[in-house]
């Protein structure tokens, strides 16, 4: 059987494919792949459990990462993925190592380079755990990334999503703004790019994984509903949104209905895994209008919903209110829902609460600190034996073997050996 053949039949013929549609064909795809084969082991494996997650018969949150240490931290609380945020990357974790708010101001392979280092966080920590507890379970876990708008056309897509796989990325969303003017979606002039060149972004990245041979899980969020601008009116799907209005950069005003954001949808859902819509505030009234409309022409296609930390929650609803609303999301088809800032806003009030109890009781805040982290243990805490956590007993085997002698083991009578 020819790699076309079997390529096409495994697109025909495989549940994972089902309702995707492409529109280039199996023989431009192996036309395109290397004459060398490469394995992206974390980014397929990644890909195959996260898409597992979507047939489960709940809804799981993912928690944005900032570092590798917090995503661990997830890992030994054993949450089923990791979420890296594009808004947590401009803040404070880029290649520019600069600190930015969420205006498309950081370099491209900032995304690449902290999926590369949260892996490289837990394929580590796996195998220290590994070493002293053979049984324990994997601390591996799919990576969810924000692709934001792609960094750019067609080509930036198709780029940046293999560099996504390269890093071990198992599932990617993209956003219809315009690359140049991005921002984050609970910033107000947001501008959108026409529905055809969105499209074309979501093929771009579906085709760039279908090149490395990776089934990632793609996604497409829109942020038309409460976008000001559009950068064209030549898309029949745009057109009864679009306004008089007109930017001094010749851009085209747009209502910001969520029945433009539902229009838009609909066009993408057949190219991608998952549809997102992101919203102005936590509203089950406007979640379940996206849905309906989705599920009306897709049924049970899996949704995306963003418990955004932009929020302000307790404004919005009470207590009980709170405790049901994601079963309520789920009852609708949102799969997934994140808190996209959880790492940066965990960080700073940990840090803040610190240093100002520290102020107040002095080494005894310290001490009541550590007290906590010896309790949280016997929940699965490890970061109190941060020698441990980051690998010394590890070290010291492979020492050992190279010397055939422990004497200079550095963490047995360590002042670790005291916890």
């Amino acid at each position: 059987m020819s790699q076309i053949t079997e390529l096409q039949n495994e697109w025909n013929t495989n549940k994972r494919w089902a309702g995707i549609k492409r529109d280039y064909s199996a023989a431009e795809v192996i036309r395109l792949r290397p004459r060398i084969p490469l394995a992206y082991t974390l980014a397929t494996l990644g890909s195959e459990t996260f898409f597992k997650l979507l047939q489960q018969k709940q809804f799981y949150t993912g928690f944005g990462a900032l570092t590798g240490n917090q995503a661990l931290a997830q890992a030994h609380c054993q949450q089923p993925f990791i979420y890296v945020s594009g808004w947590q990357i401009a803040a404070d974790n880029n290649s520019a190592g600069k600190m930015y708010p969420d205006l498309s101001l950081y370099p491209v392979d900032s995304g690449p380079n902290l999926v590369r280092t949260i892996n490289h966080t837990l394929m580590a920590a796996d195998k220290i755990a590994a070493l002293a507890e053979p049984e324990s379970a994997v601390l591996v876990k799919p990576i969810m990334i924000d692709a934001e708008a792609g960094f750019g056309g067609p080509l930036n897509a198709f780029e940046l999503t293999k560099q996504l796989i390269e890093a071990g990325v198992a599932a990617l969303h993209i956003e219809d703004q315009l690359p140049s003017a991005k921002r984050c979606g609970h910033l107000a002039g947001k501008v959108i790019v026409g529905t055809t060149e969105m499209l074309n972004k979501l093929k771009a990245a579906r085709l760039s994984a279908d090149v490395c041979n990776v089934p990632t899980v793609l996604i497409a969020r829109t942020d038309a509903y409460g976008a000001k601008f559009i950068n064209t009116d030549i898309d029949e799907v745009d057109r009864p949104f679009v306004t008089q209005t007109r930017s001094p950069e010749g851009l085209y005003g747009v209502n910001g209905k969520m029945e433009h954001a539902i229009a838009r949808s609909l066009c993408f859902a057949p190219y991608v895994d998952m549809l997102w819509c992101e919203t102005g505030k936590p509203d089950l009234k406007e979640a379940e209008q996206f849905a309906t409309a989705i599920h009306a022409k897709f049924p049970g296609k899996p949704l995306v919903y963003n418990c955004s930390p932009s929020f302000h929650w307790q404004k919005y609803l009470n207590d009980k209110e709170i405790a049901s609303f994601q079963q309520a999301l789920f009852e609708m088809g949102y799969h997934i829902q994140l808190i996209t800032l959880a790492g940066f806003h965990a960080l700073h009030l940990s840090m803040f609460e610190m240093i100002n109890g520290y102020r107040k009781k002095g080494l005894q805040h310290y001490a009541n600190f550590q007290a906590e982290e010896f309790k949280q243990a016997e929940q699965g805490y490890r970061a109190h034996k941060h020698q441990a956590l980051v690998g010394t007993a590890f070290y010291d085997a492979v020492l050992e073997n190279i010397m055939q002698d422990d004497s200079l083991a550095a963490l047995p009578n360590s002042t670790e050996a005291d916890f």
